[in-house]
C-alpha cells in the first residue's frame, strides 16, 4: 500500500483491513476519473481540529463567539454546547436517543441566533476575524480536484453562509463544488429572519435531508467515492448515491481517540488519528489520478 500511496504510512494512518483497502483504492483507479466522485463533511473534516494546541472553531462556533453575538447570547449558547456534546460524543448511547437531542440542540441554538438580529453584511467580516482554518493541504485537495472535473459535495450540519465563506476567503471556490447545509434567510434588510429547512444535524445526514434536491441523481454515473468525515453520523452521507461500485470511507479521529479508536476501526476503511493534515487523502486523489 504505501509503495502506491507513500502517504499511507504516516504515523497517523491506522487501517484494519489492509489488503481490503488495497483493492478499493486499486479499483477507484481502475474506474477512472470519470466515475468518481468526493462526498465530505466540512467541520473538523475539511477545517482543523486544532492548532498549536487551540480548538479551531466550527462554523457554529464562529458565529457564537464573534463580536455579533450578545453575552448573554454567548453564554446560551455555550451552555447548550456543553450540555448536548458530551451526549452527541458518547460511544454508550443509541443513534435513536441521540437523534431527537441533537434536533433540540440545533433548534435551540438556531433560535438563539435568529434573537441576535444578525446581518448579512457582516458575515464575512465575523470569518475573517476568526481562527478557521482549512486543514493542511487543503489547496491541492480543492485543486486537484477542480482540475479533473470531479465533483465534490460537502454535506454539513455546519452553518452553509459561514464554511461558504471560509472557502470563497481560501480561494477555493470552485464550479464543481456542491454545499448541503444549514443556510440562513435574512429579510429585505439583510437581518436574519430564520434557518432554512431541512435542518441538518450530525445523526441525519443521509438521503431524508437531501429529498427534492437530485444531487446525487444527476451524478448516477460517478458510481465511485471517497468519503470524508469525523463522526459516526458521516457514514451515511453517501446513502443518496444511486448505485455505488467503490467506496473508501476515510475517518478523522480528533478526539477522545483512545476511547473511540475502535468504533472508528469499525466504520472506515482507514482512520487518521489527530491528523491535521489531508495529505493522506491528496496522496490517494494522486495516485487515483495518475495515468
Amino acid at each position: 500500500l504505501c509503495l502506491q500511496v507513500p502517504e499511507l504510512g504516516k504515523a497517523t494512518v491506522r487501517i484494519r483491513q489492509p489488503e481490503r483497502v488495497r483493492g478499493i483504492i486499486q479499483s477507484l483507479r481502475e474506474q477512472g476519473v470519470a466515475k468518481l466522485q468526493v462526498i465530505s463533511d466540512f467541520d473538523m473534516t475539511l477545517s482543523r481540529f486544532g492548532c498549536n494546541g487551540r480548538r479551531c472553531p466550527t462554523s457554529h462556533n464562529i458565529l457564537d463567539t464573534s463580536r455579533v453575538i450578545s453575552e448573554d447570547g454567548k453564554k446560551k449558547l455555550k451552555d447548550l454546547l456543553h450540555y448536548y456534546y458530551p451526549i452527541e460524543i458518547d460511544p454508550n448511547r443509541s443513534l435513536e436517543e441521540k437523534r431527537p437531542l441533537m434536533v433540540e440542540w440545533w433548534t435551540k441554538a438556531h433560535e438563539l441566533l435568529v434573537q441576535q438580529k444578525i446581518h448579512k453584511d457582516d458575515i464575512a467580516q465575523i470569518v475573517r476575524e476568526s481562527e478557521a482554518m482549512l486543514r493542511d493541504g487543503f489547496k491541492e485537495f480543492f485543486d486537484q480536484l477542480h482540475k479533473n472535473n470531479i465533483p465534490l459535495f460537502i454535506f454539513s450540519a455546519g452553518i452553509g453562509d459561514i464554511l461558504e465563506e471560509i472557502i470563497r476567503q481560501a480561494n477555493v471556490f470552485y464550479s464543481n463544488v456542491n454545499v448541503v447545509s444549514n443556510y440562513m434567510d435574512f429579510n429585505d434588510d439583510g437581518v436574519l429572519t430564520h434557518f432554512r429547512g431541512p435542518l441538518i444535524h450530525t445523526y441525519n445526514k443521509n438521503n431524508t435531508v437531501l429529498q427534492g434536491t437530485g444531487y446525487f441523481q444527476q451524478l448516477s454515473t460517478r458510481t465511485s467515492i471517497i468519503l470524508l468525515g469525523d463522526s459516526m453520523g458521516d457514514l451515511t452521507m453517501a446513502d443518496g448515491v444511486p448505485s455505488v461500485e467503490n467506496i473508501l470511507k476515510i475517518g478523522f479521529l480528533n478526539d477522545k481517540v483512545e476511547e473511540r479508536r475502535g468504533k472508528y476501526l469499525d466504520s472506515y476503511d482507514i482512520v487518521l488519528e489527530r491528523d491535521e493534515t489531508l495529505d493522506v487523502v491528496n496522496g490517494i486523489l494522486r495516485y487515483i489520478l495518475t495515468e
